[in-house]
């Protein structure tokens, strides 16, 4: 696909792809900001801290070799598998919002996962040096590949690397959605959080998901850009 030359300035079609991906992380991000900001200030009945939420579902879970850490920023909440550490965020450790038992309760999730043996997320572990490396490396592969005549050995090297960014935000999906199923069911058995409560927790961690979506979406979305700009040229003139 060709762009379109106009006096003054060059036109790539294929940056509308950038654009919508641009857009769906936009949404994305400005939702779960948005939904975690209205369950941030609805305070849970027990009154739990997201440490205290996190302790209590990792031992309902039979879990007790993985420590909690507080780490600091907004929403930067994860668990560490090698490390076996759980990380709460500023926003989340010791707050008694329904949003951050909520958050607590899906790393926690991860904890489980790990624990269960969850090949998801044993994939998605192992691809994380892999995916590092391929974002990092691929566009400049790309970019010596046109330099040096359309070069298809390093485009399409290029390309499949990237490609390991697409795999790789692809199987998070799943791993990131069954956390936060794992970590619903434990909420509410143990009745840590209640009636509305869980709804509100639900809403929020939906909301987390959808950026993963998007994150998935507008990987695709560039991976085929690439295909269609660099993917089937032989040469400078094909």
């Amino acid at each position: 696909m060709r762009g379109f030359y106009y006096p003054g300035f060059f036109f790539d079609p294929t940056y509308i792809l950038i654009i919508i991906g641009a857009v769906l992380s936009m949404w994305a991000s400005g939702r779960v900001k948005s939904t975690f900001a209205k369950y941030d200030r609805v305070r849970n009945l027990r009154g739990l801290t997201g440490a205290q939420a996190a302790e209590a579902v990792l031992h309902q879970a039979g879990i007790y070799n993985v420590s909690i850490q507080r780490i600091a920023g907004n929403l930067t909440d994860h668990y560490d598998p090698a490390a076996k550490v759980l990380r709460l965020s500023d926003s989340v450790y010791n707050a008694t919002s329904v949003a951050a038992v909520g958050v607590a309760a899906h790393e926690c999730g991860h904890a489980i996962q790990d624990q269960k043996d969850y090949a998801p997320l044993r994939i998605r572990t192992a691809l994380v040096p892999i995916c590092n490396f391929g974002s990092t490396i691929s566009w400049p592969l790309i970019i010596i590949g046109v330099i040096l005549g359309w070069n298809q050995t390093f485009i399409r090297i290029g390309i499949i690397l990237f490609f390991t960014v697409v795999v790789f935000q692809l199987v998070t999906l799943p791993v990131e959605f069954n956390a936060s199923s794992r970590a619903l069911k434990i909420l509410s058995s143990t009745g840590l959080l209640q009636g509305e409560e869980n709804e509100g927790a639900q809403k929020v961690l939906r909301a987390a998901a959808l950026t993963y979506v998007a994150g998935a979406a507008a990987s695709i979305l560039q991976m085929l850009r690439l295909i269609i700009l660099f993917g089937g040229r032989g040469s400078r003139d094909d």
